[in-house]
């Protein structure tokens, strides 16, 4: 294992004199060779030499010969290793010189031994003093430290990997490959000048022992994972493997490796690694030039390249694929397909799969599916690597890249809206989610399964965001054409037959972070001022990166509402905080800045009766109508009477979401400071509306919960100086109105199906 030191220091040009060496051996071999032919072996070839005597002689030196050439053969591939490994040697050093110069410009040290410490000596006093007192800066010093460290560790790793790999290969090469040519650990007739193709071997003997169940050292386990980890992102090799291997050889690889590493014992984190090496090297093996946007199945582009050498692996791999994962590798009574250790092995990978391998699997899924209606059930506990829904467990991989998720769920691409519809939908087309199904004695237990939908959530949440699930939100939007696409399509198939009000508990949370991802469509939507609103249009608004949502007024409130009462996360207090809270909160945010882009009004007429702000304060109060309308509905509807429990005590204002803050869109400074001049618990406005509905109070003269559209109004108008004027008073009036209208409209559409 080189060291830091050791890689920096070495003189690798020994390695390009060796090789010069070895090419001249070869050259010498080969005039020895020449020689030998002539007058030795040349003389059995004589007529004056003939018989059995002369036939022996001549099978003898022949075999002499052959080592001559063989000699040649192996002296070649010897100096073409050594000239590899310079090429890699140098690149590597080349890349630990830049990063250490990189360094020592940030201010670092980097010691002989390849440790960073901070360069005290570049600061002045006041910086000095400042260090010593300011633990902040203390902590993004020490930051900086560990991420030059972590850089220069890597690079050395990295040597070490490719010094190995030299290691192995130079002791293959000298190995005679023929045990049968006449001689006894004689010249390499077959070496080979490549280090990453003895690398491959390797490898593919380990896997071939792994995959028939014989027990592997911990050394060949290490080597195994070190091979797979130094050829990361090499397609060739990566694809040789799989080739080796065979769909089915993967799958029984998959499930030894799974089976191996629940078994624990020492070797466990070495498969771990194991499946994860292997299923980057899958990533790598299957990708596709283009996307499904632009080259998918059925282009021009597509096509041309399914008749290149790297689309022939690609048809014959996942041809193989579709049929080794809908075979079943145990008994009828215990069963177990293919797809499920594979799928398995893909959740462990560290990098993204390409879109169009996954949209393939996942089409072909679902017609193995479709063609086998048990073929993702659990049956018995014998199984355990992953999920038998190995269906929703891919989806979870997708997730990781939107873009696939956009693609597969997207109703203008291929199969996008049979996905949705069989996935997402309800009815005689729909999927029939998979149970698990438990033997105790004569009995047969049927259960639903726990994580249901739970990848489906995933991928949805990635396909209409177009980042992955649980990254920290932004500013609300904008959105691609084809993520817009996608979050419509799951909105109105949803509310196929008004019933988007039920949506699967899996799915609440995901699709309420992606509806949040949508607040400026939302809020446009609900506040009546959407295209077509409020009926909406079938296809969305905009084009290209600023594509808006259209779905009716009706839907999304019955979606919005389906979702509320999910649990989307806890607060500080361990309380659950319900997906209507951050919608909710997502509203207000989105409402102050929307009454910040308006129309500035003239200091002059802030006491005057004037209506610049009345058209976008109608906007904002049919908005929170609604909103506030779905938060009644949550707590008089007697389906979610536990779950959807609304009280002073449970509900905390923006700043005490804590960490889900981050699934709520970011505002501008002066819409952040009519949010927070606006502080105000929303469920005192849903538990006035509640009353007054349990009294059938509520008509379109009244609005009791109006409260919290008043205060944030006021708390705009206040960044403005104007709190309490003609025109902030005014802005109410018309909200108010506007309010009665929206909650109206909201009671209706959630009337519906009830």
């Amino acid at each position: 294992m080189p060291t830091y030191h050791e890689i920096m220091t070495t003189d690798l040009a020994v390695l390009t004199t060796a090789a010069d060496k070895w090419t001249a051996m070869a050259g010498e071999f080969n005039k020895r060779e020449k020689d030998y032919e002539k007058e030795v072996q040349g003389i059995t070839l004589q007529p004056t030499w003939i018989g059995q005597s002369a036939n022996a002689a001549n099978a003898q030196f022949r075999v002499t010969l052959n080592e001559y050439r063989a000699a040649q053969t192996q002296a070649k591939a010897i100096a073409s290793l050594l000239r590899d490994a310079h090429t890699q040697f140098t690149e590597f050093k080349t890349k630990l010189q830049t990063t250490r110069t990189d360094a020592l410009k940030a201010d670092m040290l980097v010691s002989d031994s390849g440790r960073v410490t901070f360069d005290m000596s570049s600061l002045s006093a006041g910086s000095k003093s400042a260090y010593h007192h300011d633990p902040d800066y203390q902590k993004s010093v020490r930051d900086a430290v560990s991420s030059w460290q972590r850089a220069i560790d890597r690079l050395v790793a990295q040597t070490t990997d490719a010094d190995t790999g030299v290691e192995i290969a130079l002791k293959a090469v000298v190995k005679d490959s023929d045990p049968l040519d006449g001689t006894v650990n004689g010249f390499n007739a077959k070496a080979l000048g490549d280090i990453e193709q003895y690398e491959l071997r390797n490898t593919e003997e380990i896997a071939e022992r792994l995959r028939d169940g014989k027990k592997v050292s911990d050394a060949d386990l290490a080597e195994m994972e070190r091979a797979m980890r130094d050829q990361a992102g090499d397609k060739a090799w990566s694809q040789s493997l799989l080739n080796k291997l065979g769909p089915d050889g993967l799958v029984k690889l998959s499930d030894v490796m799974s089976d191996r590493e629940r078994d624990g014992g020492s070797s466990a984190d070495q498969y771990t690694k194991l499946l994860g090496g292997l299923a980057n090297t899958v990533a790598t093996a299957t990708e596709v030039p283009g996307s499904m946007a632009d080259a998918g199945p059925g282009s021009a582009k597509y096509q041309a390249w399914l008749n290149s050498p790297d689309g022939a692996f690609y048809k014959k791999f996942t041809e193989g694929l579709k049929e080794a994962g809908a075979k079943n590798f145990d008994s009828k009574t215990n069963p177990m397909y293919g797809y499920r250790p594979f799928v398995e092995m893909m959740t462990r990978a560290d990098v993204p799969f390409d879109d169009q391998f996954l949209n393939q699997l996942g089409h072909d899924m679902i017609a193995a599916e479709k063609d086998n209606g048990t073929i993702f059930e659990q049956w018995g506990g014998n199984h355990r690597e992953g999920r038998a829904d190995a269906l929703d467990s891919l989806l979870g991989v997708m997730s990781k890249n939107p873009d696939a998720a956009t693609s597969f769920f997207d109703p203008k691409l291929a199969n996008g809206q049979g996905h949705l519809d069989y996935l997402v939908g309800q009815g005689d087309d729909a999927r029939e989610w998979p149970q698990q199904h438990i033997v105790a004695g004569k009995a047969l237990i049927t259960n639903d399964d726990p994580l249901s939908r739970h990848g489906l959530g995933l991928a949805l949440e990635a396909g209409a965001t177009g980042h992955e699930p649980g990254t920290p939100l932004g500013s609300t939007g904008p959105h691609s054409e084809g993520q817009a696409r996608v979050m419509q399509g799951i909105i109105a198939t949803l509310d196929k037959g008004a019933g988007g009000d039920t949506v699967p508990e899996a799915l609440k949370a995901p699709l309420g972070r992606a509806l949040n991802d949508y607040t400026a469509d939302t809020h446009a939507i609900l506040g009546g001022y959407a295209p077509n609103s409020p009926v909406g249009q079938d296809d969305i608004a905009g084009s290209g990166d600023n594509a808006s949502i259209t779905n009716s007024k009706e839907s999304l409130l019955r979606v919005m509402r389906g979702v509320s009462d999910g649990v989307a996360g806890e607060n500080e207090k361990g309380e659950p905080i319900r997906v209507f809270d951050t919608l909710y909160e997502s509203q207000r945010g989105y409402a102050a800045e929307y009454l910040e882009t308006g129309r500035q009004v003239p200091q002059s007429a802030l006491t005057e009766n004037v209506t610049s702000w009345d058209v976008k304060a109608r906007h904002v109060g049919e908005a929170f109508g609604g909103m506030n309308a779905i938060g009644t509905d949550m707590v008089l509807d007697v389906r979610d009477a536990e779950v959807g429990k609304i009280n002073d005590q449970a509900r905390y204002a923006y700043h005490g979401f804590g960490a889900l803050a981050n699934t709520i869109p970011q505002v501008g400074d002066i819409a952040q400071r009519a949010v927070d001049a606006a502080t105000y618990e929303w469920s005192k406005d849903v538990i006035t509306e509640k009353e007054d509905v349990a009294r059938a109070g509520v008509s379109r003269e009244t609005a009791g919960g109006i409260a919290g559209t008043n205060n944030l109004i006021d708390g705009w108008a206040e960044t403005r100086d104007a709190k309490g004027t003609d025109a902030a008073e005014n802005a109410k009036g018309e909200a108010k109105q506007s309010y009665i209208t929206g909650r109206e409209e909201a009671y209706s559409a959630l009337r519906t199906r009830k």
